[in-house]
């Protein structure tokens, strides 16, 4: 037999570029029905006939629908992490920390269902694209350490920075519309300033030793010459020290 005529049984099966052409349409039409009819609405018949397929096929490609709703929350996660611009050396370290927060809030309410679906679930945290997005959010509160503009510990800021953001646009998507105040957004961000950052950047000798631990904290690198040992050593004591001054 010619190999024109040969028929291969893989043949028929989609090719790694046609299936994420195909995962993407499905998640498209999630989306798109999640925005207009809530979470209830994205059954795995509607997603199915709105992207085209029969049902199975949203099986084979996400599991179950729970899968579906994962991988839309993945897909918010990513998108908005692509839209994020992150200035590597900003003028003003106070107002990029305003401007990233006001970025994500805009995102949310932006986005009301997907940003709701994506917090829905503690676990989807852990996604790649929610983890690249903390780990921006974690350089501009190492670069307000170094500086000297942080008053509490980087972990504790990084926290209030997010949860504040979080907090704003969940509690704006529960108000009605008369209830929608823009002051409420403009206070918590503030409030967020207020409590992660010091009026003015410290002198760090004279802050004494919780500055100083913070400080250094921020500014060491893998250049240093410590052992894997050493460096956990000295990251418990510099963490001791910066309590200090919480």
């Amino acid at each position: 037999m010619s190999p024109s005529t040969t028929h291969d049984a893989t043949d028929d099966a989609p090719s790694p570029a046609g299936r994420e052409q195909t995962r993407q349409r499905v998640i498209d039409a999630a989306i798109d029905l999640l925005t207009s009819g809530g979470r209830e609405a994205v059954t795995t018949r509607a997603v199915a006939d709105a992207a085209g397929l029969q049902p199975p096929a949203i099986y084979r490609l996400f599991g179950d629908k729970e899968g579906l709703l994962d991988a839309v929350a993945e897909y918010g996660f990513a998108s908005f992490v692509a839209g994020k611009r992150f200035d590597p050396d900003p003028p003003d370290l106070i107002e990029d920390l305003r401007h990233g927060w006001d970025v994500a809030v805009e995102f949310g309410l932006s986005h009301p269902a997907l940003f709701t679906l994506m917090y829905a679930e503690p676990t989807r945290t852990d996604s790649p694209a929610f983890q690249a997005g903390l780990k921006m959010l974690r350089a501009r509160v190492r670069r307000l350490a170094a500086a000297g503009w942080l008053r509490v510990d980087e972990d504790l800021a990084a926290q209030i920075i997010h949860a504040t953001g979080r907090g704003a646009v969940l509690t704006w998507l529960s108000l009605t519309e008369e209830q929608r105040d823009p002051a409420l957004l403009t206070s918590l961000r503030e409030a967020m300033v207020t409590a992660v950052t010091r009026r003015e950047p410290v002198v760090r000798a004279e802050e004494g030793p919780a500055g100083a631990a913070r400080a250094l904290r921020a500014v060491l690198d893998d250049r240093a010459p410590l052992s894997p040992a050493e460096r956990l050593l000295l990251d418990e004591w510099l963490s001791r020290l910066a309590g200090l001054g919480s």
